[in-house]
């Protein structure tokens, strides 16, 4: 539960503090709160108003302790006693979302940019550091020391809670793009635990870049991210069978992908593209998205297509071993393994599960079949989702299900 709300509670009591760190520190101390209390009065009816209620009492105690009361009352308004504080004036163009607001609040210039994803994919992602570190393929120890240095530059820095207006929103919309599109990967594809997909975040980050396309109409990679999200999120409930193992998407039943969400992502592609200009990352992948979804069966896939567009995105080892598999569907796995083949030579994919997963499934398909054994059962000693990782012992083991 805790999991779940984490990032509305430290968004609601940043709005009180002014301070994520301290907002953080105060929704696990609601935690504390919970795990001492409930064993003994019991779960609540509602257990998520709990949390929110308790750390929002505990901000406004904290607030009392360290500023007179009279003078805080008149800072926050009289609605204090109420807990909630009341709402504050809209500006132009403005939308009255806490979890947005702490976004723009993470990702402010004041930090770098790794420095803004770590912050924000702690506090709204509830990721781990360690979950954080796997997907940026960084240490864990660097992303530790980021995450508290972005929190103290911010408290240090004054920086208001508000989603900014005009060139100030603009300068910080590339990392907020960054984070709903990481947050929604972590939903669709958990780095670690038990489950495979995390439905709960991917629809958090489908309803954040909705919220700021409603704010910025205009902006193409904010439609592109809409496009891209709404399409991938229209295959989450044939990602798992009925017990919960991963179905890869070359098995998945698409008939059952929600129809409505292709459409609504379809039209947020098409006036991504009417903006005009090279289309941005997101748009691009957001094509490659509406490749699969437009496609009767894995084999109808435009694989061809798919390889021409990974070639449009910007450079990187993940970018390239993603467009190996789809050189390898459109020229054969002889093809797809030369280039995966270079790719394990970089350092940035030595721990990287997907690199030799990739490569068993190419090697299967050419008859390889001990050589791909070998390398599904190294993927499996990478992953940190058990799901993931029972899926890949299986095939290890050569039964294909």
């Amino acid at each position: 539960m805790f999991r779940i709300e984490s990032a509305r509670i430290i968004a609601g009591v940043t709005r009180i503090v002014r301070d994520v760190g301290i907002a953080e520190e105060i929704a696990q101390d609601a935690l504390v709160a919970a795990l001492e209390q409930w064993p003994e009065s019991g779960v609540p009816d509602n257990p998520g108003a709990w949390l929110t209620a308790t750390a929002k009492h505990r901000a406004i105690d904290l607030v009392r302790r360290r500023e007179t009361y009279a003078r805080k009352l008149a800072e926050v308004g009289r609605g204090l006693t109420d807990v909630a504080p009341p709402p504050e004036p809209p500006g132009p163009g403005d939308i009255d979302d806490d979890l947005l607001r702490l976004i723009f609040t993470a990702c402010h210039p004041v930090l770098s940019a790794e420095a803004r994803i770590a912050l924000t994919l702690r506090l709204l992602g509830g990721l781990t550091t360690d979950e954080i570190a796997r997907a940026h393929l960084v240490p864990e120890a660097t992303v530790a020391q980021r995450i508290v240095r972005a929190k103290r530059k911010l408290a240090r820095a004054g920086v208001p809670f508000e989603v900014p207006y005009g060139q100030e929103r603009a300068q910080r919309l590339a990392s907020v793009l960054e984070v709903i599109y990481l947050i929604f990967n972590e939903g669709y594809a958990a780095t670690s635990g038990d489950d495979w997909v995390r439905p709960d975040l991917c629809e958090e980050a489908v309803r954040l870049a909705r919220v700021l396309a409603g704010l910025m109409p205009q902006e193409g990679e904010v439609l592109g991210l809409v496009a891209l999200l709404e399409i991938q999120a229209s295959r989450t409930r044939t990602r798992t069978g009925p017990e919960g193992r991963p179905v890869l998407l070359a098995d998945q039943d698409r008939t059952r992908w929600d129809r409505l969400l292709i459409r609504r992502g379809l039209t947020a592609l098409t006036h991504a593209l009417e903006r005009g200009g090279d289309p941005g990352p997101y748009t691009i992948q957001a094509s490659i998205a509406a490749c699969h979804a437009r496609a009767a069966s894995w084999a109808d896939t435009d694989w061809a297509q798919i390889a021409a567009l990974y070639a449009l995105l910007p450079p990187s080892p993940v970018v390239e071993l993603n467009r190996a598999v789809a050189v390898g569907m459109a020229q054969g796995p002889e093809a797809g393994l030369a280039i995966v083949d270079v790719l394990a030579k970089e350092p940035e994919l030595a721990s990287y599960h997907l690199l030799p997963s990739v490569r068993g499934d190419l090697l299967a398909r050419l008859g390889r079949t001990a050589e791909a054994r070998t390398e599904f059962a190294r993927a499996a000693t990478l992953t940190r989702n058990e799901a993931e990782r029972e899926l890949l012992l299986r095939r290890a083991a050569g039964d294909a299900s």
